[in-house]
């Protein structure tokens, strides 16, 4: 029975979650951790941050290790895997030919145009979601990750800003 609730659980993810990894972790933090209570917060936390280390899609390496976590198995992290990917491919091999058709069609682009800030938001709300007295780290943090939000603005290169971090937090944390 658990697979079956792993499978459809991860499903519902897979066709709702729109925008990437990043926008589908508040579906899996309501689906997971919320409705059906398999895992905590903080250990939501602990895997999304090493999903963000390991390489692939962070929803799918989320998928994979809470597929274990539930079963204790790789069976249960394939079908969680599986369910995941399953809704996009379809979903892009059912509208892909639709797409072609209609890329430059005025009201296609209004609908990606008005799609995007939704996006935005929804990892707005994941990244708001962890932010509580349990995951919370200090706000030597959140000066730094505003440093970094105001050199993306300032289009500094990426791995500039990575490397400043890292060196302000080996400075800071030793």
């Amino acid at each position: 029975m658990i697979y079956l609730q792993l499978f459809l659980s991860y499903l519902k993810i897979g066709f709702f979650g729109f925008g990437g990894g990043y926008a589908m972790i508040s579906l899996i933090q309501n689906e997971i951790v919320v409705q059906q209570g398999w895992i905590t917060n903080a250990q939501l936390t602990d895997i999304i941050a090493v999903s963000q280390m390991t390489p692939g899609p962070i929803a799918i390496n989320c998928a994979t290790y809470v597929g274990y976590m539930v079963t204790g198995n790789i069976w249960g992290s394939l079908l969680a895997t599986l369910a995941t990917c399953l809704p996009p491919l379809t979903i892009m091999l059912l509208i892909s030919r639709f797409y072609v058709k209609v890329r430059g069609n005025k009201y296609m682009n209004g609908i990606i145009t008005w799609i995007m800030p939704m996006m935005v938001g929804m990892m707005g709300a994941a990244a708001l979601m962890f932010l509580n007295r349990e995951t919370f780290i200090d706000w030597v943090s959140v000066v730094i990750f505003i440093g970094c939000l105001v050199a993306t603005w300032k289009k500094v290169n990426p791995i500039l800003m990575i490397l400043v971090a890292a060196v302000a937090g080996i400075v800071i944390y030793g």
